[in-house]
């Protein structure tokens, strides 16, 4: 079994996300949303049934369909409908896993302040002490009923994705970032998403090997003349130390997608054989790694011609056969050799 399905057997198909208002809810469904899971927040209580019998949601590759609902107490009926719900889905089989978030009332007031939004539980003039009181008494019993009771009195976001990532989808700490390495050519434009860029211009070219010019950086005559120079090697090992200092920084930071551009002048050559070189680290280290290649499509043949373009196959014995026309010069036309 590979580490991604280790981690997918591991996480639970339905996470029911309760808690006090102001205590990261919204932090937390973005966490699960990044997990893969279907969310959906502020849900009736009596209607997760109906939701786990719908079909066509997005699924893990597993095949199985994880969701996080969020109840609260912005539903009035939230304790009777749950505690109902809940019993038919133990009695149906269906395992679930109650994650209650908490947090102290002086951090929860300061919130609610700073965000200049209402209390649920304010509606009639209270105070926000008072909603949050009400909160209190109203949640008691889902708090006691919860499988993990996180407080985030002191937590920053990132702490908190971290949390319920620890929770829910345990495995090393890299597996939640996703990357993407991919090669790019500067002459048709500079990448728009990329988190970091590297510009290998410098390195030689290998397009000027005509023995070179119609492959790519996937063929292993570029790939050893553009990796296997003293340059190049130098460059790597420099290159990978600042992976290295960064990376582990990304993932503390809590960022689930990191874009890295590799480029040269036509993205062919030497952008593409260093793309390859750094996913292939990177992966080594851990990382969920996928590599692409932008602008490959639009490489050039020995000819000059895009490699893709059928009209740069060799000519067969129709078309030899055929007298090709001058062109014509500028001003003039192919009859008149002196325009």
């Amino acid at each position: 079994m590979t580490d991604e399905n280790t981690e997918l057997a591991s996480m639970p198909e339905l996470v029911i996300v309760s808690g006090m208002s102001g205590a990261g809810r919204t932090e937390a469904m973005h966490s699960f949303e990044d997990l893969g899971y279907f969310c959906v927040d502020n849900l009736p209580s009596s209607l997760i049934g109906n939701l786990l019998e719908l079909t066509g949601m997005p699924g893990q590759p597993d095949e199985h369909r994880r969701l996080a609902v969020v109840c609260d107490a912005r539903n009035r009926d939230f304790f009777a409908k749950l505690t109902a719900e809940l019993a038919k889905l133990k009695a149906q089989g269906i395992g679930y896993r109650i994650l209650f978030l908490d947090a102290a009332d002086e951090k929860l007031v300061a919130r609610y302040k700073s965000s200049r939004r209402r209390h649920p539980l304010c509606a009639d003039g209270a105070s926000i002490a008072q909603g949050i009181d009400r909160e209190r008494d109203l949640l008691f019993e889902v708090r006691e009923a919860a499988h993990h009771v996180v407080d985030t009195t002191d937590m920053l976001p990132a702490q908190l994705r971290a949390t319920i990532r620890a929770l829910f989808a345990p495995g090393s700490e890299q597996q939640g970032l996703v990357v993407t390495v991919y090669s790019f050519g500067f002459k048709h434009g500079a990448p728009l998403d990329a988190d970091l860029v590297m510009d290998v211009r410098f390195l030689p070219n290998p397009y000027y090997e005509p023995q070179l010019r119609a492959l790519t950086g996937l063929d292993k005559p570029v790939r050893d003349y553009v990796l296997y120079r003293p340059e190049t090697e130098e460059f790597e090992q420099r290159w990978r130390a600042l992976l290295d200092c960064v990376m582990p920084g990304y993932v503390a930071e809590g960022k689930q997608q990191l874009a890295i551009a590799v480029g040269c002048t036509g993205g062919q050559h030497r952008s593409v054989a260093l793309a390859e070189s750094t996913g292939d680290y990177l992966k080594t280290k851990g990382y969920r790694v996928s590599i692409a290649h932008r602008d490959l499509a639009l490489a050039e043949g020995a000819d000059g011609r895009l490699a893709a373009d059928p009209q740069a196959a060799a000519p067969g014995p129709e078309t030899e056969a055929a007298p090709q026309q001058p062109a014509p010069a500028l001003g003039g036309s192919a009859a008149d050799p002196q325009a």
